[in-house]
């Protein structure tokens, strides 16, 4: 009995795992059976594949069909098993050669008419396809998406009678050219803040070095405002990033006609988004809202709103650049190397510290508001400013002559700066001053005597845990890579002293 294979993925995390299609036709009564642990969707393929078939004129051999997906202890889940099951199908038929299904990666869900439909995924199946040296069959809506690999030979069909036909030699498919590459175009400008200054040199600082950033202050202060100039003053990915992102996208399905951008990701989740939906999870494991904003910027607006739960989920994410998520049938792993931006009121009311408008409860409603911000959260958060009211009378004044432009044009200048000291030190992960960890600050940060001198003095005043020491470090690297110096001086101690804990906040 001749069995055929065709190959396809299973996707754990951003991982695709090879999956052997394996089609055996034997005698006895006629059956269709399909095993190796597939879920639901899975295992109405049979009934897709039939039906595509009959829609070309093919019908299905009076046999016993086997189709096993191995590894069998895999779990399967998702729509594109039916491409490469209607494969390795058509292979033991000889509607096709028998060899040819197992020389490709396919994936691709099919309707009762042959189309064959987008699937999520097609970029991390194509990274797989091209390290086992194989090529990839899609669906013509994810060619352009699978294409952007350029190392693997991609086939993007709409039809399976189309490949039928290309692979049978009557016709050809033309391969499918990479999408767009989009651009971080019509971003809000730092122009239209107005008043502010403090925040806006915090901003700075937290784009250069790729801290995380927590912002206090009543509502109506520029909050949410500042947050959202942010990507528009930030570098765009490198090729490298924008691929580690895509990946991600792919897997969650925002990747528009294959357009891959080379903006940094901005995501701001509500308030009332649940645990599996910030950090990942739910029945397949998907990415969470920390992973989909890798390599960029996670906004969380009316901090202390969130639940108490989700919040504490995000420190080792945060600290890590990594989140896992396990489950009791899945154990997947996402990149999630983020810029957290948290902007907060002082207390439920936000007048906290104004006798004029604060409600009856002041301070005691402000601690308590405080209070839901747990103390290793905040330690992880190394800009934290005040951001006072905005008067009319700042309103009123012109706009700033320093824009997004002029600010981005610095923070690019400093960023190559820190990736060319990371490089030539051979710290792997390390890109920018906040991937650091304490052994590589001891060889980047070297302290003048009187700013040693000041960061002791406060680290005993304010009494710093080690993070928040080296995060402190941190923050002066990064300012003196602004001054464009080398040495670490008082004056840059100082500052980035001044943004360990907002002055609401003691």
């Amino acid at each position: 009995m001749l069995t055929t294979h065709a190959y396809t993925a299973a996707f754990i995390g951003i991982e695709a795992r090879e999956v052997d299609v394996q089609c055996q036709l034997s005698s006895g009564l006629p059956a269709f059976n399909l095993v190796g642990l597939p879920d639901k969707a899975v295992s109405e393929a049979k009934e897709r594949v039939r039906a595509a078939l009959n829609s070309i004129g093919l019908a299905l051999p009076a046999k016993r069909i086997t189709i096993n997906l191995a590894p069998a202890d895999l779990p399967k889940v998702g729509s594109h098993y039916d491409l490469p099951i209607a494969l390795a199908l058509l292979g033991a038929m000889e509607v096709i050669p028998a060899d040819e299904p197992g020389h490709h990666v396919s994936l691709g869900e099919l309707s009762l008419d042959g189309t064959i439909n987008p699937v999520l995924g097609a970029m991390p199946a194509a990274l797989m396809a091209a390290e086992a040296d194989r090529g990839l069959i899609c669906p013509a809506a994810c060619g352009a998406e699978a294409a952007w690999v350029g190392s693997v030979d991609v086939l993007a069909p709409p039809t399976l009678l189309a490949l039928i036909n290309h692979i049978n030699g009557r016709e050809s498919l033309a391969p499918p050219t990479p999408g767009e590459a989009g651009r971080a175009d019509g971003l809000p400008d730092l122009r239209d803040v107005k008043g502010q200054e403090t925040a806006r040199r915090a901003l700075e600082v937290t784009a250069a070095g790729g801290h995380n950033m927590l912002m206090i202050g009543p509502p109506g202060a520029g909050k949410s405002m500042l947050a959202a100039r942010l990507p528009g003053i930030l570098p765009p990915l490198s090729a490298e990033e924008a691929l580690e992102t895509s990946l991600i996208h792919s897997l969650a399905g925002l990747l528009e006609d294959g357009r891959v951008s080379m903006a940094r990701p901005y995501r701001a989740p509500h308030h009332s988004a649940s645990m599996p939906a910030m950090v990942g999870g739910g029945k397949n494991a998907s990415p969470g809202e920390v992973s989909l904003a890798h390599n960029g910027v996670l906004f969380l607006d009316e901090f202390p709103e969130f639940a108490r739960p989700v919040l504490e989920a995000l420190r080792q994410p945060i600290e890590s650049g990594e989140t896992v998520v396990a489950r009791a049938n899945a154990h997947a792993r996402y990149p999630s190397r983020v810029q957290l931006v948290a902007a907060m009121n002082p207390c439920k009311c936000g007048h906290l510290g104004d006798p004029a408008l604060a409600c009856s409860r002041a301070p005691g409603c402000g601690l308590d508001y405080q209070a839901r911000i747990s103390g290793p959260m905040l330690d992880r958060i190394d800009v934290q400013v005040e951001l006072p009211a905005v008067s009319a009378a700042d309103l009123s004044l012109p706009p700033p002559t320093e824009g997004s432009a002029e600010v981005a044009a610095r923070i690019r200048s400093v960023r190559e700066v820190q990736a060319a000291r990371y490089a030539a030190l051979d710290a792997p992960g390390v890109r920018l001053n906040a991937h650091a960890d304490g052994d590589v600050l001891e060889r980047v940060a070297p302290l003048g005597d009187t700013a040693r001198t000041l960061l002791m003095k406060a680290a005993e005043t304010l009494r710093l845990s080690a993070r928040g020491y080296h995060r402190v470090l941190r923050l002066a690297r990064t300012i003196t890579d602004l001054d464009g110096a080398e040495t670490i001086g008082e004056r840059q101690i100082a500052e980035a002293i001044s943004y360990r804990r907002a002055p609401i906040l003691r």
